[in-house]
C-alpha cells in the first residue's frame, strides 16, 4: 500500500514537472541553462527509477528537479509558466561601478528583465563634460556581468531613443540624477510608436554608503592621493 502511494505521487509529480519544463520561456532557459538542464536531467532520472520500481528515489529526484525550477522562479519573482516578464530599459554611462549603480539595477529588475544601453564614449563626454575613466567596451563588459542585467549593449551614438526602440520596453527606468523631462519623453516615444511605455524613476540615491556616485569616488581619489603629491613637492 505504501509503495503504491509513493508510486502514484511520483508519477503525478513527474507528469507535472514535464509540463512545467515545456512552458518555461526560452529566454529563461538561456539565462539559467545549467539549472534548467539539471532540472530536466533529474526529471529523466526520476522516470528511470520509477520504471525500475525504485519509487522512493524517483520521488526524491523529481522533488529536487522541482526545487531547481522553483529557484529560477524565486530569483525572477515570477511564475515561469504563467507570466511573460516585462522588459525594463535602463541607460547610463556606468563608468566606475558603485553601490548606487547596483541599487538602480536591482530596483529596475523588480519590474522585469533589465536591458541596459551603455552610453558611448563621445556621448558621455558631451553630457558629463569629461571623458569616462573606462572606455565603452570596458564599461559594457562590466555591466553584462551584473546579476540584475538580462542584456546590455552599446547605445546609439546619435539618437538615444533608437536604443529604446530596439528594446521596445514596458518600463523605462530612470536614475535619480538623470535630467529627463518625462512628459516630453513620453510624447517622443509616442511619435515612434511606443505608446505604452511606463516611465519610472528611482526617487533618490541610497544613503547607506559613503560613495554612491562616480564623481564622489573621483573626488575622494583626488583628495587622498593628488593632494599628498602636492604636499610632497612642497617639502
Amino acid at each position: 500500500m505504501f509503495d503504491e502511494e509513493v508510486k502514484n505521487r511520483a508519477e503525478k509529480y513527474i507528469r507535472g514537472m514535464e509540463e512545467r519544463l515545456k512552458k518555461v520561456p526560452s529566454f529563461f532557459i538561456e539565462k539559467y541553462r545549467k539549472i534548467y538542464d539539471l532540472a530536466r536531467q533529474y526529471t529523466q532520472d526520476a522516470k528511470y527509477y520509477l520504471e525500475k520500481g525504485d519509487y522512493i528515489t524517483a520521488l526524491v529526484d523529481i522533488v529536487y528537479a522541482e526545487g531547481l525550477l522553483d529557484s529560477i522562479a524565486f530569483n525572477e519573482n515570477i511564475n515561469l509558466e504563467l507570466q511573460i516578464p516585462k522588459k525594463v530599459f535602463v541607460a547610463g554611462t556606468f563608468d566606475i561601478i558603485h553601490p548606487g549603480h547596483i541599487e538602480l539595477l536591482k530596483e529596475a529588475s523588480k519590474y522585469g528583465l533589465v536591458h541596459v544601453a551603455v552610453a558611448r564614449d563621445k556621448n558621455s563626454e558631451k553630457i558629463k563634460g569629461r571623458r569616462p575613466i573606462n572606455d565603452e567596451n570596458h564599461r559594457l563588459e562590466v555591466i553584462r556581468s551584473i546579476r540584475y542585467v538580462y542584456e546590455a549593449f552599446l547605445g546609439d551614438e546619435n539618437d538615444f531613443l533608437k536604443s529604446v526602440e530596439r528594446v521596445r520596453p514596458d518600463v523605462l527606468f530612470l536614475g535619480p540624477d538623470q535630467k529627463v523631462d518625462e512628459s516630453k519623453l513620453i510624447d517622443e516615444l509616442k511619435k515612434r510608436g511606443l505608446e505604452n511605455v511606463q516611465i519610472m524613476r528611482l526617487p533618490q540615491r541610497i544613503s547607506t554608503y559613503e560613495h554612491s556616485s562616480t564623481s564622489s569616488i573621483i573626488q575622494e581619489i583626488i583628495k587622498r592621493y593628488c593632494n599628498k603629491k602636492d604636499d610632497n613637492k612642497k617639502e
